[in-house]
């Protein structure tokens, strides 16, 4: 019932990620978690976002496939009775297993992919407010897997985190440059229809750039991530010039992007287990002053500094 199911990994692995690297076991939660930020969570967002666009996107020539469904009206109340009916019982175990601050960081995604599109709120609308929104939607299921694991934050973290974040402002910036011109003829703005196409393509390459300049900032193997980052800066860069009314052939680009995001998200895979492997001596401990209204387990690091998101107390 909704669309771009390719994207539905991207907020699946990193919840599953931060989790399970800070508890290091595979539990009820860490099922569960994984399993509602797969399905759920993109159908909520995905499904609210294809219900309340559907007239502009039959405007725009390059939806009614993998970049985007023309959900047909007759299913549009189902669709949003799904997401509903779907999101409840996973957030209420999410809520009954987590503390208060997982409780504010889950809220928080849940309203970031409510807001996007919904009427009333149609952040998406909301020039650069927009790209924010898009990189909550993949950056706080991450959080909230740290926040749940009771992790401790460390500058390391904190600068994986923002390099994530500047990912997903950079990516979101970058596929709204091929819709300018459907977009402006629908009445919808967007961080590129206001800045122009040449201007977002550039604000997303630098994104990308600093994102990249971030990693180098995390411990061992994280910088390596670095390198991750050029393949985006590269695909952006042939439309560094662009014009506004051409704006549509960085849809060959954003192709490029989907594909490039599974073979990204399978070096990233093998700089966890790397990490997992150098990180594999810590000791076990218990999150018992987290708050949270079951005992989950973290760990405690036993070698040194290169740590950046297991949980030590």
């Amino acid at each position: 019932m909704s669309s771009r199911p390719l994207s539905w990994v991207n907020t699946a692995f990193p919840f599953a990620a931060a989790y399970f690297m800070s508890t290091r076991q595979i539990d009820v939660v860490l099922i569960v978690g994984t399993i509602y930020f797969l399905i759920p969570y993109n159908l909520a967002m995905y499904g609210i976002n294809d219900v309340f666009d559907y007239e502009s996107d039959l405007r725009n020539p390059r939806k009614g496939g993998v970049e985007g469904a023309l959900l047909d009206p007759s299913v549009h109340r189902l669709t949003l009775r799904a997401a509903l009916i779907l999101n409840v019982p996973f957030l209420v175990f999410l809520i009954a297993v987590g503390n208060p601050l997982s409780w504010v960081v889950l809220a928080i995604s849940v309203f970031a992919v409510i807001a996007y599109s919904a009427p009333g709120l149609r952040f998406k609308e909301r020039p650069f407010i927009d790209s924010l929104t898009s990189s909550t939607h993949f950056v706080s299921p991450a959080i909230y897997g740290f926040v749940l694991a009771a992790v401790m934050f460390t500058p390391a973290l904190w600068a994986l985190l923002a390099a994530f974040f500047l990912w997903g402002i950079a990516s979101h910036a970058f596929g709204a440059v091929q819709d300018i011109v459907a977009d402006r003829d629908g009445g919808i703005s967007s961080i590129a229809t206001v800045i122009g196409g040449r201007a977002t393509v550039r604000l997303a390459f630098s994104a990308y750039l600093l994102g990249g300049i971030l990693l180098l900032f995390t411990h061992f193997p994280g910088p390596f991530a670095a390198i991750l980052v050029l393949p985006y800066a590269v695909t952006v860069m042939p439309f560094w010039n662009i014009t506004d009314a051409d704006a549509q052939t960085a849809n060959r680009g954003w192709r490029r992007f989907l594909a490039i995001n599974f073979a990204v998200g399978f070096l990233v895979t093998m700089l966890l287990s790397w990490y997992g492997i150098l990180t594999v001596g810590c000791v076990g401990g218990t999150a018992a002053d987290s708050g949270s209204s079951i005992p989950l387990p973290i760990v405690e690091a036993g070698i040194g500094q290169s740590r950046d998101f297991v949980g030590c107390h």
